[in-house]
Order: structure tokens, then sequence, then C-alpha cells
């Protein structure tokens, strides 16, 4: 049982980064592309690598350079069948290591009431996507202060938002208190009866309101309402948001792993 629902759980993060981009599949490995947003990372890597001779790693390497050409970066996700071969010569070729926590809810969330002046609207209109891409703005310059690379630039947080609008079967919702738009988050109903809900931020001045809880509460009763039993949520292993998520009954069911070049 474990393993059919760790295997539901990738199937659900892949489908997700899918959506709205090109997978092309090769032998021993699968591209996922979208040439109009080359700048971002989860439109635009690699999965599945099954290689693992150094003729065959090197043969996958060098096809990702050809189908990945608009691109800058190279990120390869890791999975439970990846050979440790393969893992081990992106680490010897400076590659980084990004781990992520997988976690699942299959119960009801912990029941938090929605603050009041609170309102959560569905992404629709050209003036919400415009309202969505100034908190994509104001996220993407926050972790650039908080880490010692450069933040991102505007026209890779416009990259962000076009590919997310790809995302037609995902829903991206924006919060706003008493008029001014604080922040967002997104859900996935899934195919195989496990969504994703994704990209949670909320704007410092307003953290510590339960707008976040708020998000999150709405984009599960969204996902289920759309047919969706379990729903699955990631956090960066070193930060504090996956606290939050287990404190509201979500439990951690993999630690997965992807290695980053840009």
């Amino acid at each position: 049982m474990a393993d059919e629902l760790l295997g539901r759980l990738l199937d659900t993060i892949h489908g997700y980064l899918a959506l709205g981009n090109e997978v092309i599949d090769g032998p021993q490995v699968c591209f996922v592309r979208n040439t109009e947003v080359p700048d971002v990372y989860d439109a635009n890597h690699v999965r599945y690598v099954r290689a693992r001779t150094p003729k065959e790693i090197g043969a996958v390497l060098e096809r990702a350079d050809e189908v990945l050409a608009a691109s800058r970066h190279r990120q390869f996700l890791i999975d439970p069948e990846t050979p440790p071969s393969f893992e081990a010569r992106l680490a010897m070729e400076g590659y980084e290591c990004n781990f992520e926590m997988a976690m699942v809810l299959e119960g009801e969330l912990t029941a938090h009431p929605t603050p009041r002046g609170v309102s959560i609207r569905p992404v629709q209109s050209e003036a919400d996507w415009v309202a969505l891409e100034k908190l994509f703005r104001a996220n993407h310059e926050e972790e650039g202060r908080r880490s010692d690379r450069d933040a991102l630039s505007p026209e890779v947080t416009r990259q962000v938002v076009v590919a997310c609008k790809a995302r037609k079967a995902a829903t991206f919702y924006v919060a706003s208190i008493r008029g001014t738009d604080c922040g967002y988050f997104s859900s996935w109903p899934g195919t195989n009866g496990m969504a994703k809900v994704e990209d949670l931020f909320t704007l410092a001045d307003f953290r510590h309101r339960g707008i976040a809880t708020a998000l999150i509460h709405h984009c599960v009763e969204d996902a289920r309402a759309r047919g969706a039993r379990e729903v699955q949520i990631s956090a960066r292993v070193d930060d504090t948001p996956k606290e939050m998520y287990a404190a509201l009954g979500f439990r951690p069911l993999a630690v997965l792993r992807s290695y980053l070049v840009s």
C-alpha cells in the first residue's frame, strides 16, 4: 500500500510539472520542455533517467543539451529507479543537489476558520493575472534577499506567470484582505485520485494572520470537489512551512532530490 501511494505521488508530481509543456520520451530518459519560457526550471527539465553505463550517461547528457538548447540551466529529477551511477555523475560535474519533502493529506485538514476580512478568488481575468504577477515578483525579490543569489529577474517572473497560465487544468487563487492582494496558491485535482496544491506565498506584512492556512483549506476543498482523495504538497526540507503543513494534517511520505546547474 505504501508503494502504491508513493507511485501515485510521483505520478502526480510529474504530471503537474508536465502541464502546459511538451513531453519528449527518449531512450532511457524523458524530457519536459517549453521554449516559450526557457528560464523556468520546472517547465524545462529531465526525468525518468535510466542510463547506467558511462556511455549511456554521456548520451543522455548530450541529448539534454540538444533538447533543452533554449535553456541556460539543466535540471534533472531523481526518482527511486534512477541509477546511482547517473546521480553520481551529476554530483561529480558540480550540479547542485536540492531536497524537497513530499507530504500527503489523506484525511481532513485541521479545522481553521477563514480570518475576517479575507477573500479568496480564482485567477481568471487579465487583471487577476497582473495581480498574480505582482505577487510572484514580490516572492522572487524576497527569495533573493534571503539567499546569497541574485533575485530572479522580472523577465523570469514574467515567464513563470506564462507557465502558470499554460497549466490550464490547475487553478490559481489570490487572497485579499480588505481589498489588498496579499497571497496566492494553486490547486490541481490530478488524474489518479491524488491532487497537488502548489506555490503558496503570502506577503511578509500579512503573515501570521491565517491567510496561508485559509488558502490551503480553499485549495484542498477545490481539489476534492473535483474528484481528488489524497492531496500532495511539497516543502523544502530546510524551511519551516513543512511544520505548518504537518500541523494541518499532511504527513511526510518521501524526500525527493533534484540536481541543477545554471
